[in-house]
């Protein structure tokens, strides 16, 4: 990154400004997330052991193109993906309640 800030309060109003992109996105990520849940048959299909690791190996990728910590990378998005796949899974089981009450 090439900006520099003049000042500890313009570093957090940047943190800020990116916080709101981050969160906007995981709003957006959640939402296929909730979608994928319809596709999948069965909870093993939700963990997905294999994909999570796919996903893992992409984003340190992009974290060494990118300039980022790979190391910290991998960190948030294992906490992330952890999270989305419980979310997913109540949602899949959600899912599964209502077609079999039809």
């Amino acid at each position: 990154m090439d900006t520099r800030c003049t000042s500890l309060d313009e570093v957090r109003q940047r943190i800020d400004e990116i916080d709101r992109q981050v969160v906007s996105l995981l709003a957006s990520r959640g939402d296929l997330v909730a979608q994928a849940a319809g596709f999948k048959k069965t909870t093993d299909d939700v963990r997905a052991p294999a994909r999570v690791e796919q996903v893992i190996a992409k984003v340190r990728a992009l974290a060494q193109e990118t300039g980022a910590s790979p190391v910290v990378v991998e960190q948030v998005y294992r906490a992330m993906i952890s999270a989305f796949i419980a979310e997913e899974l109540a949602t899949h089981a959600q899912l599964a309640n209502e077609a079999s009450a039809t």
